[in-house]
């Protein structure tokens, strides 16, 4: 039988870690005027530079309602282009500026001193991030009926 107890159900501790990671993150990614929904497109964009914005939220799960908020503020403060696709003239390409190109290593820095601080992710990072990541393949390909 599961237990009905907050504190004993998975959900919760998933729950409370993005919480936490949501708050450290965010703490780090001030001084660069950054959200951590900002940095993640970011992030994906670093892997992958001029890409749709389906692709971007699809990428990241997110939803197009969700994902324009985050991409309007990027492009105000100078870390995005759109373009209008070649392709398809209703898709909308994003490219990353030359500012947020020279502001990646910075970033970076700034993360992993943190995480360095926080010498648990350093050490069972690794191992945590692989089981979260099982899980959630677990779950992409999980139908519910």
């Amino acid at each position: 039988m599961i237990s009905a107890k907050l504190d004993e159900q998975l959900c919760f501790e998933v729950y409370r870690a993005a919480s936490h990671f949501n708050k450290l993150y965010t703490h780090v990614l001030a001084p660069f005027q950054l959200t951590y929904s900002q940095y993640l497109v970011l992030l994906a964009l670093w892997e992958q530079d001029d890409v749709m914005t389906k692709d971007i939220g699809e990428r990241l799960n997110l939803g197009i309602g969700t994902l324009n908020p985050i991409l309007s503020k990027l492009l105000k403060r100078g870390w995005i282009e759109k373009t209008v696709s070649p392709v398809d003239k209703r898709a909308t390409i994003i490219s990353l500026t030359d500012y947020a190109k020279d502001q990646q290593p910075n970033i970076e820095k700034a993360i992993l001193a943190q995480l360095e601080e926080c010498g648990y992710l350093m050490e069972e990072g690794r191992a945590l991030r692989q089981q979260l990541h099982e899980l959630n393949e677990f779950f992409e390909h999980f139908s519910l009926k």
